[in-house]
């Protein structure tokens, strides 16, 4: 029995040690587990021990005294801050609600970490403050159209004041401005008015270009009209004319028939011929009768050859030559006869030569004067 207990004591206390040896191996792997750090490809690490600040840790697996140490990981992505929205009085007394985005980016975690104790927080106070005081240094028009330029204004004074802090403002972008509502109203006013007058502007800009066109559209007509009377005038003299000069030649060609058919008549042939007539005006139904000859001469000859009074003597007949010899030659006498296919030909050409000159200098110039007012017209509207 005694044996026994004694090998049952050995056994418990063989036990005892394998369990103490194993506590303390779990314990010391627990330790040297709890300094093991991971450090992500977008961030770096700041190893401190003890207070003492050792220095970066690159991404990767590292490890550090456990209990003593710690590591500090610094995120160094771009990171966006939102500037809480703010009440703002511009120069021109407007009151205005504003709000930002920030965009940073560490580039010195020692100095992100050591030299503010939240680089985040300082800047968006930072911002609250930059902000109020750049836009109150404006006025609400300013703040409305030059946003571009305020954006650049309010990144560079950021970027100065935390480049001590290690943190790079990369951007800075106003999201709204948003006037007052008194403001707002007095705004949409404006810009109804102004609707209104640039409407009434076009309004009235668009009867005047109708007036002129109206005005010059009568002028045109008028012209027309005036050019079209000038040209039928023209044409009523130009036909006149030549139907004077066509009668004229008829009767210069009736005259030369009749004297070159009267040649070779004797003194008793015209006494016949002049009785004939004196006979042929007595039939009409005039009272009073003028004669453009003496009448006692032809009773006289008339008388003279039928009574045979006495003897008349004969005429000499007069050829063709002799005749051109006293009265001329046919062309000289009538002159150039023209036929109808050449006047015809004369026609054609002067309305050719009328309609070609339908546009006068005058009208051209009154073009180009429209043209010009409409493109003076056209530059103040817009």
């Amino acid at each position: 029995m005694i044996g026994l207990g004694i090998g049952a004591g050995i056994v418990l206390a063989q036990a005892l040690w394998i369990g103490v040896i194993a506590a303390v191996v779990v314990l010391i792997a627990v330790v040297v587990a709890s300094g093991v750090r991971i450090i992500q490809p977008y961030e770096q690490g700041l190893y401190i021990r003890l207070g003492e600040f050792i220095g970066v840790r690159d991404p990767g697996l590292k490890w550090i005294v456990p209990m003593v140490s710690r590591l500090v990981k610094i995120d160094l992505r771009t990171q966006v801050l939102d500037v809480p929205v703010q009440e703002v009085i511009t120069r021109d007394n407007s009151p205005t609600n504003v709000d930002a985005v920030i965009y940073v980016r560490v580039t010195d975690i020692e100095k992100a970490y050591f030299k503010v104790e939240n680089f985040r927080k300082a800047t968006i106070y930072l911002a609250q403050t930059t902000l109020r005081a750049v836009v109150g240094d404006m006025e609400l028009d300013e703040i409305l159209y030059r946003r571009e330029q305020i954006n650049i204004r309010l990144r560079d004074l950021l970027d100065d004041a935390t480049d001590p802090w290690g943190v790079k403002v990369e951007a800075v972008e106003i999201k709204e401005v948003d006037p007052a509502t008194r403001v707002k109203q007095a705004m949409e006013e404006q810009t109804s008015a102004e609707r209104e007058r640039r409407a009434t502007i076009l309004r009235a800009d668009g009867e005047k270009r109708g007036e002129i066109l109206k005005a010059e559209g009568d002028r045109r007509a008028r012209i027309l009209e005036a050019e079209g009377i000038r040209q039928a005038k023209i044409l009523e003299a130009e036909g006149e004319r030549l139907a004077r000069i066509l009668q004229s030649q008829g009767e210069a060609q009736g005259l030369r028939i009749l004297s070159l058919g009267a040649a070779p008549l004797d003194q008793k042939a015209l006494t016949v011929l002049s009785l004939n007539t004196v006979g042929k005006m007595a039939d009409g139904q005039a009272t009073k009768i003028i004669f453009p000859f003496e009448i006692t001469k032809l009773i006289e000859g008339a008388s003279q050859y039928i009574g045979k009074g006495r003897e008349v003597g004969e005429r000499p007949f007069l050829s063709y030559e002799d005749l051109e010899k006293m009265i001329g030659k046919t062309e000289e006498v009538l002159g150039k006869v023209p036929t109808p296919e050449e006047i015809a030909e004369q026609m054609e050409k002067k309305t050719a030569e009328m309609a070609a000159g339908e546009e006068t200098a005058a009208e051209v110039e009154t073009k180009k004067k429209l043209s010009d007012i409409l493109k003076e017209e056209g530059s103040k509207s817009e």
